[in-house]
């Protein structure tokens, strides 16, 4: 049963095969993507399924800028601390401009994100960017949208 579903995420590019396991009849697994981000399905059975995950994303990172901020933060080198941060930027836009926005940023940390570990710079470590893109409502606009 788990080895369909890895075959069906392997057709989609998200798992690969692994190194060989000692028995030829485990087959091993590793994740291609370093992250990824969805779209919301025009059906309502693709909406609903967004939703979870959605929710189960936001759940499963909520604590990590709070770990970050007394945990890993305190410890950081200065050379690492000073591009560290938080930026909450609210901007009013279209829903195109949003697409081209997300775009933008997908172009610019892609080469990064596909990188061979043998080309990183020496010093080079793992860092987390959260991104959250959340519209308002018709109701949470303000007067700056006229």
């Amino acid at each position: 049963m788990t080895s369909w579903h890895l075959r069906h995420l392997a057709g989609f590019g998200l798992v690969r095969d692994a190194e060989a396991g000692t028995d030829r009849r485990e087959r091993r697994w590793e994740a291609v993507a370093r992250g990824f981000r969805f779209e919301m399905p025009e059906d309502d059975e693709g909406q609903s399924a967004a939703r979870v995950l959605s929710r189960e994303m936001f759940a499963r990172s909520a604590d990590l800028p709070q770990r970050w901020v007394t945990e890993t933060e305190p410890g950081l080198e200065p050379v690492w601390r000073k591009p560290a941060g938080l930026a909450n930027t609210r901007v009013v836009v279209s829903p195109e401009e949003l697409a081209a926005i997300e775009d933008a940023i997908e172009s610019v940390l892609a080469p990064y994100v596909t990188r061979d570990p043998a080309q990183r710079p020496s010093g080079s470590r793992g860092v987390r960017l959260l991104r959250y893109v959340l519209p308002e409502t018709a109701e949470e606009r303000t007067e700056d949208t006229a």
